[in-house]
């Protein structure tokens, strides 16, 4: 099954709200009507109804049934700000100016329970994104850092899960520590499984495999496997691996001497930096025409997601899907 029909048969039952902080973004507004009109999920979108409309003029009516809200006339507004300060012991005029903007009244619905996730960043930058996810909803316990994982789909590819494979971490985390890097292996397997149901096969890559080269660099991956080793695991997991071995049944059982339960059967790739991940992720695009979906936040203590500047409304409904999927 196509892996978007997988995911809209799943949250079909039982339909999700979702907050888009960008409610007034052409593209986010026309997915938001897609989803709405095929019983995906309940978008909410903030901005200014009026606005919203005038933006769609010529393109298609705003579905009369999709919740708006405008922050500064919302109800609500003066008891997330009251909530807010009185968490933090801060005063009401800071508490206004933070929670007042759309990004953070989008993630503290989140958190009241009136919406169950939240999307957005085609207009923010992923780091503003992150600020609010972190600030308002919080990481999980025993999580040192939010992470980030894309979903491919990559066509000609025929890998452990098809044309399928998970990149993380493509857009937070620069250099993770070897603890960061086995948390990000830890939370993408926890991901995957949870939303896609598949069985996690996870490969912290490297530009070496078991030992084939010495470096500072190797040895961060190897530290990340070790700590992975100490944890109770539910997941599948091997490194330092190649990219070709994880990805390669012959490469990966020629280079592991057939002792790696991952090589060559790969469904998550763990990068060791930001730089290695987000090129890598990038070429992919270019050069295959591969779908991409996310980057999808999570670490959270609730489910974000961050769209690309770039994201089309087809990204758009892809991450909003896989958003509701957990």
């Amino acid at each position: 099954m196509d892996i978007m029909d997988y995911l809209k048969k799943q949250i079909r039952k039982d339909i999700k709200k979702i907050v888009f902080p960008e409610g007034e973004n052409l593209s986010v507004i026309k997915a938001a009507v897609y989803l709405k009109q095929n019983a995906l999920v309940d978008p909410i979108l903030i901005g200014n109804k009026n606005e919203i409309s005038r933006i769609l003029r010529g393109e298609l009516e705003l579905a009369g049934d999709i919740t708006t809200i405008n922050p500064m006339e919302d109800s609500r507004l003066e008891y997330y700000i009251k909530t807010y300060c009185e968490e933090r012991m801060m005063p009401d005029a800071v508490g206004r100016k933070i929670i007042s903007q759309p990004i953070y009244f989008a993630a503290m619905m989140v958190k009241a329970g009136e919406a169950h996730g939240m999307v957005g960043g085609i207009d923010y930058p992923t780091e503003e994104v992150i600020m609010a996810s972190e600030l308002i909803l919080g990481l999980q316990k025993d999580i040192s850092v939010p992470s980030s994982f894309y979903l491919l789909d990559v066509p000609g590819f025929n890998g452990e899960k098809g044309r399928r494979m998970i990149f993380a971490d493509p857009s937070i985390n620069p250099d993770p520590t070897s603890r960061e890097l086995a948390d990000i292996a830890y939370t993408t397997a926890q991901s995957v499984s949870k939303i896609l149901g598949w069985e996690p096969r996870v490969a912290l890559l490297s530009f070496s495999t078991k030992g084939s080269a010495n470096h500072p660099c190797v040895d961060k991956v190897k530290e990340a496997f070790q700590i992975l080793e100490q944890r109770e695991c539910p997941f599948i997991f091997d490194g330092e691996l190649q990219a070709d071995a994880a990805m390669n049944k012959v490469i990966g059982y020629k280079k592991t001497k057939g002792e790696s339960k991952v090589a060559g059967n790969a469904n998550v790739l763990i990068f060791p930096n930001l730089d290695a991940a987000n090129i890598s992720s990038k070429l992919v695009q270019q050069l295959t025409g591969a779908k991409f979906y996310g980057p999808i936040l999570q670490g959270f203590n609730f489910p974000v997601s961050d769209l690309s500047r770039g994201a089309t409304v087809e990204d758009i409904i892809g991450t909003t899907l896989l958003t509701a999927a957990r």
